[in-house]
């Protein structure tokens, strides 16, 4: 099979830190308070207004609490579980390794008492039928970054429940319309749909989740990186713009350029659409070929941002365990020694396949010309085995 002529213009597809939005250059860093304190007057403003654009960008009611917080969206998980759980049974639910890595916080390290796990395997989710989100608190990922999938909707959480739903959105949020009288703390990185720099967390809580925050006390020590409260009384000026440590300026100033490039683009409703545009490209690519299929068979909970794709050829399924994950790692290093796509092998943990960010900072265009340079590296690594 011959080379394909159409190049994407932009070959980041990697599943995060994610591709910048079009256009972006150093130079929208250049209004960045760089050398000032991040409690000075125009470091507040700019933590501020990267918290008040984002509410109005996402649509979180006024009564819930925004907060930039250090360490990625696993910092603010994290942040969440140790401040909250404990006061109630809780339910884990885990589809793929990052919610497999809140089971592990609260089995071995918080060790939680009346904790049911409930798990499904890669491309798959649990029963949500089955939760009983109406009594106990709940921690799962809205959208399985390394297995592709999602959860449908917000329809099996009572909007008057007891417990809480503690959310990791952070491949969801900005892509997908987030239930927020279902939710009671959300949590991201910008690094993912808004394609910011990474090591900063986003976490969103319900009044629900603050009344729990003032009314409950952990029995384990909490590091100070993790501290919500003070004087019993939640630390209002976390969600105001006075982080906990300190910030990059740089990173809150690209964060505030993505902000202002999604009110360009429609708003959420615009994300969503590029995000979905971009699966629709790949869902007619896969429709067409024998040889490849999505790791989510159920399109209803197939996810729009990271979109994973398995083998299914024959000759594919003859191999070994160890010649299997070979082939998605020989097409990757093809394709990024050609410069058409980098990192798009799949997640260490799962099925050997390949993974592309179709979230809304990746043009439908480029897309498209990806498609035929995996057609291209299929049939090269294919020929090879």
């Amino acid at each position: 099979m011959s080379k394909p002529t159409d190049r994407p213009r932009r070959p980041h597809f990697s599943s995060g830190p994610c591709a910048k939005r079009p256009g972006w250059t150093p130079s929208v860093l250049a209004e960045a308070p760089v050398g000032r304190s991040h409690r000075s007057k125009p470091g507040k403003a700019k933590l501020a207004e990267a918290i008040e654009r984002t509410r109005a960008i996402l649509n979180v009611p006024a009564d819930h609490r925004i907060g930039i917080v250090p360490a990625s969206d696993t910092g603010a998980y994290e942040m969440a579980m140790w401040s909250l759980l404990g006061a109630r049974p809780v339910e884990m639910l885990a589809w793929e390794s990052f919610g497999q890595g809140w089971v592990t916080d609260a089995q071995k390290q918080l060790k939680l008492d009346n904790c049911q796990i409930k798990t499904a395997d890669y491309g798959e989710i649990v029963d949500l039928a089955g939760v009983n989100a109406a009594e106990h608190d709940v921690c799962f990922t809205w959208n399985g970054t390394t297995s592709g999938v999602k959860v449908p909707d917000g329809d099996w959480i009572p909007a008057n429940r007891d417990g809480l739903t503690l959310v990791d959105a952070t491949s969801a949020a900005f892509a997908m319309d987030l239930p927020w009288d279902k939710i009671d703390v959300a949590t991201f990185s910008w690094q993912k749909v808004m394609g910011g720099e990474a090591a900063h967390g986003v976490l969103i809580l319900s009044p629900r989740a603050v009344q729990r925050l003032e009314s409950y006390t952990p029995s384990w020590p909490l590091p100070k990186i993790f501290r919500l409260t003070k004087g019993g009384k939640l630390n209002e000026g976390i969600f105001e713009g006075a982080t906990i440590n300190t910030p990059s300026m740089l990173c809150v100033e690209d964060y505030l350029d993505a902000l202002k490039w999604a009110e360009q683009v429609g708003g959420l409703n615009g994300l969503i659409k590029r995000s979905e545009r971009n699966l629709a490209v790949l869902e007619d690519w896969v429709a067409k070929r024998d040889w490849i299929d999505f790791l989510a068979a159920d399109k209803a909970i197939r996810s729009n941002t990271s979109v994973c794709l398995k083998i299914v050829d024959d000759w594919f399924a003859g191999l070994d365990a160890e010649a299997r994950a070979q082939v998605p790692k020989k097409i990757d290093a093809l394709l990024q020694g050609e410069g058409v796509a980098y990192d798009i092998n799949g997640y260490r943990d799962a099925p050997p396949g390949l993974r592309i960010w179709c979230g809304a900072t990746v043009d439908t265009d480029d897309v498209a010309a990806l498609t035929g340079w995996i057609d291209w590296a299929y049939e090269t690594v294919k020929a090879e085995f």
